[in-house]
């Protein structure tokens, strides 16, 4: 079986040429989403039972996490360069695949050491995964849509937070957790019924427009757009790492869950306003979304102690950030061009660092400062994007786009 690229012919044949939205494409482009924030996420709810099940510790039952973070963060670049020759379709599958085996794996092991490896290799699934997804909604839409097809492709990140994750807890509680990842991986087989169904096949980047990786990382706009990244990603991971012990100090402990749900409705509130907008105006969008972050932080940081400033501010830190992944995703696949997919690895890179910082410099501020250093630290992180996005207003955040 051939991966490589095929004649222009067949490309010609894929060309979009309606107005419309492709919607049973981009839900199935949202669903392979879901399912890998829900892979990677959902062991955070089921430390107890997972560490009972394997018998291990919660600590080391969270490393279920890490490995599966550790596998994205160390295949996205590499792995996206090495199959940017494939087609598109057949490498999406293998993905999926992956998911389905290496879940189906994870339900039936008894052993700790092998569900750690099943889970970094689900994690290398995700990191091929997530430097495609943006391209390949891209690619099914002309120039008018490609904002929007982006927004609904990725609309499975924030479902997949605010309700897969919580359903995934509760049904773990109650038919355990190795049904939760067995389900996942039914989810999978079912996913690739609807791939091979509705999503049409593109080849992939044609040899002699393989730009070297130096080359994708010095492309105008790349860079700038990466240090938003994650120093966006970083500020909003620090918070979310720890939202319970932050939570805490403002007498909030039992509101955990409700904090969270609407961090989650607004997330997906953001995001229909970014899919509505983002065509005409990416540039305004990052500007005013790291702005009211910032400005949300500040409040976070003058009144810590009122319940009902914590709420408005997550309300606002939901909004500004439920479209954040679509914002910057379109931003480096314009960046990028013709190498967009192994741009939007880097942004994959710089996205997992920023998850895996979050947890660290949150962990020493907590030690050495405190909760209530948070919102500073927060917001010193979004000045800094924020003075980047507005400078880059010829490339990576341009004033007039393309």
């Amino acid at each position: 079986m051939s991966q490589n690229t095929t004649s222009a012919t067949q490309s010609v044949s894929n060309t979009p040429s309606s107005e419309r939205l492709p919607w049973a494409g981009l839900l199935a482009l949202a669903m392979t989403g879901f399912i890998c924030i829900l892979t990677e996420t959902i062991p955070a709810g089921l430390l107890i039972q997972i560490g009972e099940g394997l018998g291990v510790s919660e600590a080391l039952a969270g490393q279920l996490v890490t490995l599966y973070a550790l596998g994205s963060l160390l295949a996205a670049i590499p792995l996206t360069t090495a199959t940017r020759g494939w087609r598109r379709r057949p490498l999406l599958l293998m993905c999926i695949l992956g998911f389905l085996v290496f879940n189906t794996f994870t339900t039936f092991s008894s052993n700790y050491i092998l569900t750690l490896v099943a889970r970094f290799f689900a994690g290398v699934s995700a990191g091929v995964l997530w430097g495609m997804l943006a391209s390949y909604a891209r690619r099914m839409v002309p120039e008018s849509l490609k904002g929007r097809a982006m927004a609904v492709a990725m609309v499975g990140t924030p479902l997949a937070l605010a309700l897969g994750v919580p359903a995934g807890t509760l049904l773990g509680d109650l038919v355990g957790w190795r049904s939760v990842f067995g389900i996942m991986s039914l989810l999978a087989l079912m996913l690739v019924a609807w791939v091979l169904w509705k999503l049409p096949d593109y080849p992939g980047e044609a040899a002699d427009k393989r730009l070297p990786l130096r080359k994708v990382f010095l492309t105008p706009g790349v860079r700038p757009i990466l240090f938003v990244v994650l120093a966006w990603v970083l500020a909003h991971n620090i918070l979310y790492t720890y939202i319970a012990p932050y939570l805490a100090q403002a007498g909030l402990t039992q509101h955990v869950d409700l904090v969270l749900l609407i961090f989650g409705i607004t997330a997906l509130i953001g995001i229909w306003v970014i899919g509505v907008l983002i065509d005409r105006k990416l540039r305004p969008l990052v500007l005013i979304s790291l702005t009211a972050f910032a400005l949300a932080s500040v409040a976070l940081g003058i009144s810590s102690n009122q319940p009902i400033v914590i709420y408005l501010v997550v309300a606002v830190w939901g909004l500004t950030f439920g479209g954040a992944a679509t914002l910057l995703q379109t931003a480096v696949a314009e960046a990028g061009g013709e190498s967009a997919d192994v741009a939007q690895s880097m942004l994959v890179t710089a996205w997992n660092l920023a998850i895996g910082g979050g947890g660290v410099i949150g962990g020493i501020l907590i030690e050495t400062l405190g909760v209530g250093s948070f919102p500073w630290a927060l917001f010193i992180l979004l000045i800094l994007a924020l003075l980047v996005a507005w400078r880059a207003k010829e490339h990576g955040f341009p004033s007039k786009r393309r």
